[in-house]
Formats: structure tokens, C-alpha cells, sequence
């Protein structure tokens, strides 16, 4: 058995624990993108979330976690419904869209809406038909726990990846 090599690393205390040196932490942790999005008094409302999880199966429930600074989460958790669209990896100039100015978020993006207003983007890897479960106050961000009526996927293309506070793609098993 071989020994592995040392790596570098930095112990850090509370005194340490600054905004740009968490970002560098938690960038190592590579996560994939969604979009969330809903049409809300005839205008169609969203947001891009590198924070998105499965929580449960029974219920079956998803979550995100959004900036209490959001000035789009008002507005959207007022939908009844949400859609949520796992991004693909051809995805990172949507996903920049999605976080630009709020008037120009969905030019040119072919999306979905539902009878119950929940938004999807038509070529996402895996779409889902969403209500607010529950909110979680947590620091600056908020914890959104969603409950799923709906799902389609594709499965056709890889995931859009965030890690290191740039987008990417996963590599092919070996």
C-alpha cells in the first residue's frame, strides 16, 4: 500500500473565516445549476441556483438556497407553482442570463410554462413542476425546501457543473 503524497493545506480559525477565503473553500465542492422559474402576473420570473439538492423521496421534495439580498425571490415565491430545470452543460451562457439584468433573463430561451404557471427551459436535463414547501431562514441565505407534483427528464447531455466559481462539465468515467 502506498502512502499517499502530503497535500498543502491551511487551517483555518473563526478569526479567518472571511467571505473570499469561504468562496475558495466552498468552490472546491463542485455543484450542479439550476434555473427556477415561474410566470407571475404575465411576466415570466427566475433565477439561476448552484445550490440545489434532492431532499425526500416521501414527500417528494428538492431544495435551493437563495440570497436574502434576492430581489427576484420575492416576486417568485409569490407563484403557485415553480419549475425548476437542471441545466445541461451547454447551458453557461442561460446561466449567466439567468443572473443579468432581470428584464433580458429569458431572450431568446425556449421555455415551458404550465396551466399553474410553473417555467422550465424546453432542452433542461430533468424539469420539475414545484410548490414551496417550506422557507429556512439560514445566515444570509434562505433555505427554499420545494414539494414536487410533476417531473420529465431527458437524460441526453451532462450537467452543468459549478466548481471553482467557473462553469464546466464532468469528465467520462474510466
Amino acid at each position: 500500500m502506498t502512502t499517499p503524497a502530503p497535500v498543502d493545506t491551511v487551517l483555518t480559525t473563526n478569526q479567518d473565516l472571511d467571505a473570499v477565503r469561504l468562496r475558495e473553500a466552498f468552490g472546491v465542492f463542485p455543484s450542479g445549476v439550476v434555473a427556477v422559474a415561474s410566470e407571475v402576473d404575465g411576466q415570466l420570473v427566475g433565477l439561476a441556483a448552484s445550490s440545489f439538492t434532492s431532499v425526500s423521496l416521501e414527500p417528494a421534495l428538492v431544495s435551493f438556497s437563495v440570497a436574502n439580498t434576492s430581489k427576484t425571490w420575492p416576486t417568485l415565491r409569490q407563484a403557485a407553482h415553480l419549475g425548476v430545470t437542471i441545466l445541461a452543460d451547454h447551458h453557461g451562457a442561460v446561466c449567466r442570463q439567468l443572473a443579468g439584468p432581470v428584464e433580458h433573463r429569458f431572450d431568446g430561451i425556449a421555455v415551458t410554462a404550465t396551466g399553474d404557471g410553473a417555467v422550465t427551459l424546453d432542452d433542461g436535463l430533468a424539469m420539475f413542476d414545484c410548490s414551496v414547501y417550506r422557507e429556512v431562514e439560514a445566515g444570509d441565505h434562505t433555505i427554499v425546501l420545494l414539494q414536487l407534483h410533476a417531473i420529465e427528464h431527458a437524460d441526453t447531455a451532462r450537467p452543468l457543473v459549478f466548481h471553482r466559481s467557473a462553469f464546466g462539465t464532468l469528465a467520462d468515467s474510466a
